[in-house]
This record gives C-alpha cells, sequence and structure tokens, in this order.
C-alpha cells in the first residue's frame, strides 16, 4: 500500500489572482490523481475519509475549498460568474497535473460540486481519466424559492453581494447519523449564506453542465443516497442514462443520505470509490 503522510495544506492562487486554500494528499508511489470537489455550503473537511481512502489506494488528491467557502474568507459566499467558478476548478486542475505530472485526471464532485465537475468536462474535456458524481446537484429538490429568486435577480442590478440563505441549514439533510449531525451543527467553515452573485452564477453553470451529452465520453459513475432529501435521484438516472455513454455506472446506497460517508453504507461506498477510480472500466458491467 502507498505510504500517506495526511495532507499537505497549500494555496492556489485562481485565474483573478484570489488565493484559494486546498488539501494535497500525496502518496508514494502515485498511481494517479485526483481533482475533488465540494458542495454548496461545505468544505474539503467534510470528506477526509474518503480522500485518505484514496489516497492510501495511490492517488494524488487534491481538494480544493471554493473561493468565498471553507476556510477561504474573502468575499465569502460570493462569485462572479458561471465562467469563473469554471476557470478557477480548471486553475485546480492545472495545479494537480503541474504537481503530479498526470495529464488526465479523476474529477470527482459532491452534491453541488457534482455539476460543477460536468460543467469543467463540458467545458475542456481534454484532462478527464473519468467523472465520479456523487449525490449530483443537477436536479434539486430544495432550493430558493420563485419570490427569492425574483429577489435576487434584482440584486443583481445594484447589489450582487448581498446574501441569501442556502436552504440546506437542516444538518439531517446530510445524515442520520447523530455523531455527523452534531459535526455538522458545531461546524464553523460551512457557509449558510451566498450572495446574489453566487446563486445567479449557479443557475447560469447548470445550461453548461447539463449539455454533458455534448461532451467528449469519458467512464462516468453517479453514487447516489436511497433515503436522498436534496436531490432528485430519478431526474439524475434519467440524465446519466440519457447520455448513452459505454462505460457508465449508478450506484444507489439503501442505508444513506445525502452524504454517504456520513452514514451507516459509507465502507460499501468507500470501497466502490477507490475500485471505481483505481480501473472506471473493470467496473461498468458488460
Amino acid at each position: 500500500m502507498p505510504a500517506v503522510n495526511d495532507f499537505e495544506e497549500l494555496t492556489i492562487e485562481l485565474p483573478d489572482g484570489y488565493h484559494a486554500y486546498a488539501r494535497l494528499w500525496e502518496a508514494d508511489p502515485r498511481r494517479g490523481a485526483v481533482l475533488y470537489l465540494h458542495g454548496i455550503q461545505s468544505h474539503c473537511g467534510w470528506y477526509e475519509d474518503s480522500a485518505r481512502r484514496l489516497a492510501q489506494a495511490g492517488f494524488a488528491v487534491l481538494q480544493p475549498d471554493r473561493r468565498g467557502s471553507g476556510r477561504n474568507t474573502k468575499d465569502r459566499g460570493h462569485a462572479d460568474s458561471s465562467t469563473q467558478l469554471i476557470d478557477d476548478a480548471l486553475a485546480c486542475a492545472d495545479f494537480l497535473t503541474e504537481r503530479t505530472g498526470y495529464k488526465k485526471i479523476h474529477l470527482l464532485g459532491v452534491s453541488w460540486g457534482g455539476k460543477l465537475v460536468p460543467a469543467m468536462h463540458r467545458t475542456d474535456p481534454t484532462r478527464t481519466a473519468s467523472l465520479t458524481l456523487i449525490t449530483p446537484g443537477l436536479f434539486p429538490v430544495v432550493g430558493v424559492s420563485k419570490a427569492e429568486m425574483f429577489r435576487i435577480g434584482l440584486s443583481m442590478v445594484g447589489a450582487p453581494h448581498r446574501l441569501y440563505d442556502i436552504p440546506l441549514n437542516d444538518p439531517a439533510l446530510f445524515t442520520s447519523s447523530p455523531e455527523r449531525i452534531r459535526y455538522l451543527a458545531a461546524d464553523t467553515h460551512q457557509i449558510h449564506q451566498a450572495t446574489a452573485g453566487f446563486f445567479l452564477a449557479s443557475r447560469r453553470m447548470d445550461k453548461v453542465s447539463l449539455k454533458l451529452s455534448e461532451a467528449t465520453p469519458v467512464p462516468l459513475h453517479a453514487m447516489l443516497a436511497a433515503d436522498e432529501r436534496i436531490i432528485d435521484n430519478e431526474k439524475t438516472r434519467a440524465f446519466v442514462r440519457g447520455l448513452n455513454w459505454p462505460s457508465t455506472v449508478i450506484t444507489t446506497y439503501q442505508n444513506s443520505r445525502h452524504t454517504l460517508e456520513f452514514d451507516p453504507d459509507r465502507e460499501s461506498f468507500l470501497n466502490d470509490l477507490v475500485t471505481w477510480i483505481t480501473d472506471p472500466q473493470a467496473s461498468v458491467t458488460p
């Protein structure tokens, strides 16, 4: 098993000069590289167990905190545009390639990050080894109301940095584990609000993500929770099947909510994740 010395904390300079916090899990020897993107209000700290497991399997894993989230205090909860969000993620991919030498990397996104990853691949498919979408936020069932979206639209005229609540502040949406619920309730690094600019950027990014079928096919695994309370599983399954790509897998974990590694099926999830990233083609049932 490759040696893993926990993670290295570092700063990545994004295209506009913003300095973003990130963690890099290294492995010696390496067999590949994974860019791991978190959700709308989470941060890389939620996903330490899966990152460590991937590093133990021989993968360098880069976990950036999105601008304005996690340990990034500047412009809290804000993004200027969908292009900026996608370019930030591509810059992180470039950093990982430069650090490891792998020109093709595995793109992994959880929840909101699970719609950023398709947008990345749709924008530049040349760097993608595989896509892993963990409870991806492509089709949310929890979101801001139409009235709130109207107010967000008005704010874009003169107050794009005005903050609005993210409607995911009940920890029980993410997990059924009392221990993890307590962790989420006490977590000071997650964000509970985002700006009008971010909400609009996120909505516009959907138009890129949902055109994934126009991108070059690559191995794709959608990993879903049976007790899902944030996204629409059926629409997600239909979207993945509708790609008609030759190498796709959909796995549903029966005893889990949205954050798979927090709940009872975590070991099955973690084992499947490592197996998939190690050899995506072998995980596809003929």
